[in-house]
């Protein structure tokens, strides 16, 4: 098959476009620069590291920029929810508008018969005609959470070489072909914007409102920056003592009317747990919910990446899911996503509400 494969510069890739050359298909290497501050690309390095990649590999590659319907698709949202005092998850936008989007249509246009990445995930078309998006066998490192709003279609035409090696395996192979990035330190921070200092950069985009935070009792026990850079459950960068009991401080809400940060004593605090909770805009990759209205559904949830999967029962009204906790959970915050889980198969996902 004539094969593209979305490359990072990272080992991932790297080693998922090696093994699909390995295997005898055509592998074509495209790079994204989908983020540029001043007409200047931040990722050339990565860039070189593709380059370096694509020649030991010998595989013809290319540099695309998606960087408009980056801004307008992905980072447009991201601004806004975090304008509503919300916590958005820009990667799990990312993959559906962008790498299986943008990409997936340059992909077509190269007459390519499928696009691979570096996800650590797994895709099956079973008897029912349907792709299937599978969980990765290396649960620690498992990425179907942040794909969890694919489409059907995009999954038909997309390629998970990784699921089944671990990543101490991924770098072994690339330490035997000669792949150069075979020791690269895994990147991290915001997709395709990068590690940075995340309220520095917010504040180039959306003015800050500083204000008062206050405990569960209604004192006045600090001032914060702008609600926009906490999130629920957080207890870094609080900047108040522990009053008296020692115990930390811990977000437990916003009040978005009067500006206000609800703070409470104690990571075991009750404010940060719930038993049930509601999402939105669902997203199921097969196209119909996996339940039909009025009925439930027990299955599986993670509310972020790399948590263990939580028992959860599900009913769905319109786009809308309600979900009834097996146990308590701890610090479920909106704008994040939710993806849920039957057996080692991802059906979907939906905004925490």
């Amino acid at each position: 098959m004539r094969i593209v494969v979305g490359m990072s510069g990272g080992v991932d890739s790297s080693v998922a476009a090696y093994l699909l050359k390995r295997q005898g298909h055509e592998v074509i290497g495209v790079f994204m620069n989908n983020w540029e501050e001043d007409g200047v690309c931040t990722s050339e390095q990565d860039f070189a590291d593709v380059r370096a990649v694509c020649d030991k590999i010998d595989i013809p590659y290319y540099s695309v920029s998606f960087a408009a319907q980056y801004r307008e698709r992905v980072f447009k949202h991201f601004l806004e929810e975090y304008k509503k005092g919300r916590t958005p998850n820009p990667d799990v936008m990312c993959n559906r508008e962008i790498k299986f989007a943008s990409l997936m249509e340059l992909a077509l246009s190269l007459q390519a018969d499928k696009l691979a990445t570096g996800h650590f995930a797994g895709v099956e078309t079973r008897a029912d005609g349907r792709a299937h998006l599978l969980r990765a066998r290396d649960e620690n490192k498992d990425q179907t959470y942040f794909l969890c709003t694919v489409t059907q279609a995009q999954l038909k035409n997309a390629m998970f070489p990784l699921r089944d090696l671990t990543k101490a395996e991924i770098r072994q192979i690339a330490q035997e072909a000669g792949i150069p990035v075979y020791a690269k330190k895994d990147s991290t921070g915001i997709c395709f914007i990068g590690e940075r200092n995340f309220k520095q950069f917010l504040s180039t985009y959306l003015p800050a409102q500083p204000g008062d935070i206050y405990s569960v009792e209604g004192k006045l026990v600090g001032k914060h920056d702008g609600l926009m850079y906490y999130t629920l459950g957080q207890r870094r960068g609080l900047g108040i003592g522990g009053s008296g009991t020692g115990e930390r401080w811990f977000v437990v809400g916003k009040d978005l009317k009067q500006n206000r940060l609800i703070v409470s004593q104690g990571a075991d605090s009750p404010l940060l747990y719930t038993t049930s909770g509601r999402a939105e805009d669902a997203s199921w990759i097969a196209g119909p919910a996996p339940v039909q209205e009025g009925e439930k559904l027990k299955c599986h949830a993670r509310f972020r990446h790399r948590q263990p999967l939580q028992e959860v029962e599900i009913s769905v009204q319109g786009t809308d899911v309600l979900m009834e906790y097996a146990a308590p959970q701890r610090a479920v915050t909106p704008g994040q996503e939710v993806a849920f889980y039957l057996g080692d198969e991802c059906l979907g996902g939906a905004v925490i509400a």
